[in-house]
């Protein structure tokens, strides 16, 4: 299992078209620092009918959209 399959199950279960998510908002949902890792992982949320947009180091945020 994926460790972050909370935050796709989270992204799914609330169904919105687009998230902004902050980093912040992402270790309250996974319960650990979004890391570089996340990179290698973030095709796995379009198993979850998410694609992941823009992340921002400036603003330490991940957009997330609807596909």
């Amino acid at each position: 299992m994926s460790k972050y399959k909370p935050l796709w199950k989270y992204l799914k279960m609330y169904g919105q078209d687009v998230y902004v998510l902050s980093y912040a908002d992402i270790k309250d949902i996974l319960g650990f620092d979004l890391d570089h890792a996340f990179l290698n992982y973030e095709k796995e949320a379009k198993d979850f009918g998410y694609e992941v947009g823009k992340i921002s180091l400036k603003n330490k945020t991940v957009t997330f959209r609807k596909i």
